[in-house]
């Protein structure tokens, strides 16, 4: 009896001292809310904050009230998607071989040059992963007997959606892309008709091989990715037309033409080295080959281009609601 007594007499006693800590300590219940001893509490109440947030107490130090509700915002309850985000940007000059039996019969040669930024966007855990790319183009070039030249740029737009699968250093990835090219071929002799004009829609199934291996303790890897065209549309001139009589004239013919892998055998694909230089940024230096082609309207033509590239890629992680 008398324990039980003790018992009721200490009771009370408890729930004071709950009641003052919730009431005059809570940054005590705060910190036992988010699974931290606030034993430290009582003499540096704002370092126990900080160190139950898992950081140091510097910028935030001063701003208790900041860090609580931070905690709050970062608890599981709120907790935020993540996505990691890879940019890469790359230059690259190199051979352009350029025919377009519109202008001229001939072939033309010369150097290029070409922008390539890439943005893929990926979350942790999920093997589905968005691709992307912006490339541009420009070239000069000359005939055989180097009295005529021509001007060749374009810009492409390319999007695409890969899934991922992983075989101890080997990534295997699969999917497709839709591509927009747009673009110019202008020859500087011609009088008449001396630009041709290049607008494509293409759907191209896509794939990629990476393997990843050490060298002097830093991450490597190595890349091959192809692209080949499977359906489409383009803009092209008949035989014969001139581009007043398709857009002054208003005289169709045949000039938006159905495309496939037969008629426009197109292929572009990439060989990369990246090295990692930290654990955000990477230096890559590659290969990029992109061979154009179009047998339509009675009119052939190509651009062959073969690019040296060389380009930094960073990840970075975003958080998101």
């Amino acid at each position: 009896m008398t324990n039980r007594f003790i018992g009721c007499r200490r009771l009370p006693t408890a729930l004071f001292f709950i009641l003052y800590s919730l009431f005059f300590r809570p940054k005590a219940a705060i910190l036992y809310s988010l699974g931290r001893r606030p034993s430290s509490l009582f003499f540096r109440p704002k370092a126990a904050i900080l160190y139950s947030l898992g950081r140091r107490p510097s910028s935030l130090f001063f701003r208790p009230k900041a860090a609580i509700l931070y905690s709050l915002f970062f608890s599981p309850a709120g907790a935020l998607a993540q996505t990691d985000v890879t940019t890469t940007y790359q230059i690259g000059v190199g051979r352009t071989n350029v025919l377009d039996t519109y202008l001229s019969q001939e072939k033309f040669k010369g150097t290029g040059a070409t922008f390539l930024g890439t943005i893929e966007r990926r979350e942790p855990g999920n093997r589905w992963s968005w691709l992307i790319e912006h490339e541009v183009n420009f070239a000069s070039v000359d005939d055989r007997t180097e009295t005529v030249k021509e001007l060749q740029g374009d810009y492409t737009l390319l999007l695409g959606r890969y899934y991922q699968w992983n075989f101890g250093r080997w990534d295997v990835q699969a999917g497709g892309m839709g591509t927009m090219n747009l673009g110019f071929i202008y020859n500087t002799s011609n009088s008449n008709n001396p630009a041709q004009g290049r607008l494509s829609l293409n759907v191209m199934p896509s794939g990629s091989l990476s393997y990843h291996f050490p060298v002097w303790h830093r991450p490597w890897k190595v890349s091959y990715k192809v692209e080949l065209p499977l359906v489409g549309v383009m803009f092209s001139p008949n035989y014969g037309q001139s581009y007043y009589e398709i857009f002054s004239l208003g005289q169709y013919d045949h000039n938006i033409v159905p495309t496939t892998f037969i008629s426009t055998p197109n292929l572009r694909h990439q060989l990369m080295v990246d090295c990692a230089v930290s654990s955000r940024l990477t230096l890559r230096i590659g290969y990029l080959g992109n061979y154009q082609q179009a047998d339509v309207n009675n009119l052939k033509s190509h651009i062959y281009s073969h690019r040296f590239m060389l380009g930094i890629v960073r990840t970075l992680r975003v958080l998101k609601k």
